[in-house]
């Protein structure tokens, strides 16, 4: 397999990561959330005087789950643009 050829398979496969990674990040931030803001909703209609505590926990755990999704798109950028996978003698 000559240079190029394996230049072009290893871009199919980064390509193929990258959609992995950003397409299942998604899907995990947003059913994440989703569940998570169902159960908010439920003890707070259960028990409405601890609405406050509740309401500070979920604005966090959002930040936490949007965080980990960010990082994973920063990743996937990493790999789109400055591919470390690539060596330097097929650049």
């Amino acid at each position: 397999m000559d240079k190029l050829q394996a230049l072009a398979l290893l871009q199919g496969y980064t390509g193929v990561g990258i959609g992995l990674m950003i397409g299942l990040g998604a899907l995990g931030a947003c059913v994440g959330v989703g569940i998570m803001c169902s159960r908010f909703l439920e003890g707070a209609a259960r028990q409405p005087e601890l609405m406050p505590q509740l309401q500070a926990k979920v604005f966090l755990l959002l930040g936490l789950i949007d965080a980990s999704f960010i990082i994973g798109l920063g990743i996937a950028m990493l790999f789109a643009f400055g591919n470390p996978l690539i060596p330097a003698g097929l650049k």
